[in-house]
């Protein structure tokens, strides 16, 4: 749902005062979209340099972005306090699905993998992505759980299959870390040279320690309701968590480690019954896009700009526990040239 602080406001949406934006309007439905590509590619300036943006400003984002984007929001409304934030959350493939399958109203668009937005998004509903942060996968766990004063990196794998020990991951169909979780496991038994282990380990969590999204965990674990469950890094710091630290090789944490991931791959629901996608072991890396039918442009270049910044958004994820790209990666000079001018600055080419 919509961040709760912002739903108080209760502010409706108001429409940019750029001389640009009006033109879309006064020049109807094909002169109008022609000029917001122009604008939004940079080819015409965002908004007036004495203009400042205002409204509401909707994000899609994902679960794990929850903590830091609540900051970003928070920092944000105070710069420009015309602007009213309103964020939704939920695993990455089911926040695309709402905008691409459920046509639901977004300005941006955050995805824990950023394969997702050029898979379910681009090219119908976004243009680019942005690269803008990275993360591992971590085993979190409390206290409370069993076997807290045993478990080390080297057993756990070894506890996670004890009888009565109850763990978990987030749904593959709906969040990527939960197909990285599973791919975690297939690591496991390639780095460790234990054949069978991923269908042992999956053998002792039964399907109902899946959940729609991976921070829906960390209550369980929390409460004691569940002893370990996989989650990002920045996640577990973020809420204060015990976690085991795996081997670079199999946290899905080091870009250098590609070849060696790739060898995981997991099947994930399509957008129809019966139709089934693969998804292949990479390093965890977010992406961001500006959504082709924004309501807001302005509010949200202002953002992204704002996130892109090393003094901003980039400073806030890292003091959360989540490293960014300083600065961010686009996968190509042709894509970056696609972005508005102000973000542009902003980016690196780097595959």
């Amino acid at each position: 749902m919509y961040s709760t602080k912002s739903m108080t406001k209760g502010r409706a949406l108001t429409k940019p005062n750029t001389e640009e934006l009006t033109m879309i309007k006064s020049k109807g439905p094909s002169k109008g979209i022609l000029v917001f590509v122009l604008l939004v590619t940079g080819i015409l300036p965002p908004f007036s340099a004495d203009a400042e943006p205002g409204g509401n400003l909707i994000i899609f984002h994902a679960g794990s972005l929850s903590v830091p984007f609540a900051r970003m929001e928070k920092d944000f409304e105070a710069k420009y306090p015309k602007v009213d934030v309103l964020r939704e959350t939920g695993g990455s493939t089911k926040m695309a699905r709402m905008i691409s399958e459920l046509h639901k109203p977004a300005d941006i668009m955050a995805s824990a993998d950023f394969k997702i937005i050029d898979k379910t998004l681009i090219p119908e509903h976004a243009q680019w992505n942005i690269r803008f942060a990275t993360n591992q996968l971590v085993l979190c766990y409390t206290d409370q759980s069993r076997f807290a004063g045993e478990i080390t990196a080297d057993n756990w794998h070894e506890i996670l299959g004890r009888k009565g020990v109850v763990w978990g991951h987030s749904d593959p169909n709906l969040d990527p870390c939960g197909y990285r979780s599973l791919m975690v496991l297939q690591l496991a038994e390639k780095y460790y040279n234990k054949t069978g282990l991923y269908e042992r380990l999956i053998a002792n969590r039964p399907k109902k320690n899946i959940r729609p999204k991976s921070v829906e965990l960390v209550s369980l674990l929390i409460t004691g309701n569940m002893d370990y469950a996989w989650e990002y890094l920045s996640v577990a710091v973020q809420h204060g968590l015990k976690y085991i630290v795996l081997p670079d090789k199999i946290n899905l944490g080091n870009y250098k480690n590609d070849d060696f991931y790739k060898q995981a791959k997991v099947q994930v629901t399509g957008k129809r019954p019966g139709i089934w996608i693969t998804r292949t072991g990479k390093s965890c890396t977010y992406g961001i896009t500006l959504l082709k039918d924004a309501k807001n442009p302005e509010a949200a270049i202002a953002f992204l700009q704002f996130l892109m910044s090393p003094d901003g958004g980039l400073n806030i994820l890292e003091e959360m526990g989540q490293p960014p790209f300083v600065p961010c990666r686009v996968s190509t000079d042709e894509i970056k040239s696609m972005l508005p001018v102000s973000l542009q600055k902003l980016v690196e080419v780097k595959n």
